[in-house]
């Protein structure tokens, strides 16, 4: 199970009207920043809440996010590569296009989100869990995927080419058209989805099917 964020009773609310390089931000609750399009590289996030933030389409390389709870959020077509998350938590937010190649993910949870068309190329992920999300097309090529969790989970025509995985559970996902099943080795899956999943898994492996006689 992931860690939460270690986030004080209250926070004191906090503004911000734009990013700049390396700017840091703690202790603080932000609502309703619009902050789409921005441009800025080594932003570090620590302790903090953010509510209804618009990130969409800006490009934060090396963004480093601890110990912050997002709800309500708007990452689309966010470009975070590099970035650093530990003690994440994201609820209710929006992610389609989210680009999180070559980040870090440690004890993050990400819960009834649309995460479309994402990209986790060549990151490592630790002791994470999607619940409830949409990550139709997303891919994971070349990720590396430790303790993560996949429930109630739209994964279909997703990519996992490359991937490796240790730990990994998937229940009640669908896997429709994933690509690179080959390299779902190492996670654990319900009974009932093996079975439904029998087809994939035989023509993985080349066996061919023959009619009954």
């Amino acid at each position: 199970m992931p860690l939460e964020p270690a986030l004080p009773a209250q926070l004191d609310p906090g503004r911000i009207d734009a990013l700049t390089h390396d700017a840091s931000y703690g202790e603080v609750d932000i609502t309703g920043a619009e902050l789409a399009g921005q441009r800025a590289g080594g932003v570090s996030v620590r302790t903090a809440a953010l509510n209804n933030v618009d990130l969409s389409g800006s490009r934060l390389e090396q963004l480093t996010l601890a110990d912050v709870a997002l709800t309500t959020c708007s990452l689309a077509n966010l470009h975070a590569r590099r970035a650093d998350l530990s003690r994440v938590r994201l609820r209710t937010c929006r992610l389609t296009g989210l680009d999180l190649s070559d980040a870090q993910l440690r004890d993050v949870t990400i819960a009834d989100s649309r995460i479309d068309l994402a990209s986790f190329g060549s990151a490592r992920l630790t002791r994470v869990t999607f619940e409830d999300c949409l990550l139709a097309q997303s891919d994971f090529l070349d990720a590396q995927l430790d303790s993560v969790r996949f429930h109630r989970c739209d994964l279909s025509r997703g990519d996992f080419r490359g991937a490796r995985l240790h730990r990994c559970e998937f229940r009640r996902t669908n896997l429709t058209d994933l690509q690179g099943v080959e390299n779902l080795r190492g996670a654990s899956m319900e009974w009932g989805d093996i079975l439904e999943m029998a087809a994939v898994w035989a023509a993985t492996l080349g066996i061919g099917v023959l009619d009954q006689e």
